[in-house]
């Protein structure tokens, strides 16, 4: 790779891995499903205009609103209230082995013993990890791997489906998005405006970082680089990204660093990593780069 296109690709895992930390920040003065419903209206504000799609396509836009937009989005979110955010980070990473256990179940796509194992591995290191006392509560971790589901199930409805512009899907599916979202918000959360008016730095920077810094810039910049170089060279970088998450948090918000904690990211960063390593390289590049609308672990 050209040291600039390194480059490049470190502001993009590093982009990632702070947009948890914004939306960890965002958190403290926002309540989640109102800021994910802000983030929705500025991304697709944004995108929409600029990136037409076809009538056809519409009831798949809204299909992946809800599996990805809403249920990835907005269980990541809630489950964010009850964990810390390099944690998070991890957790969310399951999304990967989810999607090669369905594929192999829906699609009948054959796991090799090396893709097994690094499934394993990361489950291991989701029950490792589940035992840090950083983690008090059952439902932020629970509510986390569902939000992994949401994002494993997109991935499998869109490989069936007709291809989609990237862009134009993130646009139109946050478009599509903004129902579930904003309703759920009026239905479980309360005196919005109140706090939006009264929201400092951290409130807006969950909410504007979210949508430029890492919808609109970060992704903007990896799908670049897919079309650049291969999909085996590029994919093993993301997994940086929950590593410099648990880094970002133990500076940026005082997270502890226990070696629970850290023994279980490893195994699932590693597990994945061994998983998709072997994935990558039996697979054409094409079909990963269509078939992630956003690479929602890194949100």
């Amino acid at each position: 790779m050209m040291l600039r296109d390194v480059f490049i690709l470190f502001l993009v895992v590093n982009g990632w891995a702070f947009n948890v930390i914004a939306m960890k920040f965002g958190l403290m003065e926002l309540p989640p499903l109102f800021m994910l419903t802000l983030r929705f209206i500025i991304v697709a504000a944004v995108l929409v205009p600029f990136n037409p799609i076809k009538w056809h396509q519409v009831p798949l836009l809204i299909l992946l609103a809800f599996t990805f937009g809403f249920v990835h989005f907005a269980l990541l979110l809630l489950g964010m209230r009850y964990t810390d955010a390099g944690s998070a980070a991890v957790l969310v990473q399951m999304g990967t082995p989810m999607a090669m256990v369905l594929a192999a179940v829906l699609l009948k796509e054959p796991l090799s013993l090396r893709q097994l194992t690094g499934v394993s591995l990361a489950v291991v290191g989701v029950i490792v990890l589940s035992g840090s006392p950083t983690l008090s509560a059952w439902y932020g971790p629970a509510l986390l791997l569902i939000s992994a589901s949401g994002w494993a199930v997109t991935n499998i409805i869109v490989k069936r489906a007709s291809p989609i512009p990237p862009l134009a899907m993130t646009g139109w599916l946050s478009l599509f998005a903004i129902p579930f979202a904003g309703v759920s918000s009026l239905l479980a959360e309360h005196h919005q405006a109140t706090l939006l008016f009264a929201a400092g730095w951290r409130g807006w920077l969950g909410v504007l970082y979210s949508a430029f810094g890492s919808s609109l810039c970060a992704y903007s910049l990896w799908y670049w680089l897919l079309k650049r170089y291969p999909v085996n060279l590029i994919m093993p970088w993301s997994l940086l990204s929950p590593a410099l998450a648990v880094v970002m948090g133990v500076l940026v918000l005082n997270e502890s660093l226990d070696p629970t904690k850290l023994l279980g990211a490893v195994c699932v960063v590693c597990g994945i990593l061994i998983a998709i390593l072997c994935k990558q390289t039996a697979s054409r590049p094409q079909d990963h780069s269509a078939g992630r609308p956003e690479i929602s672990p890194r949100e």
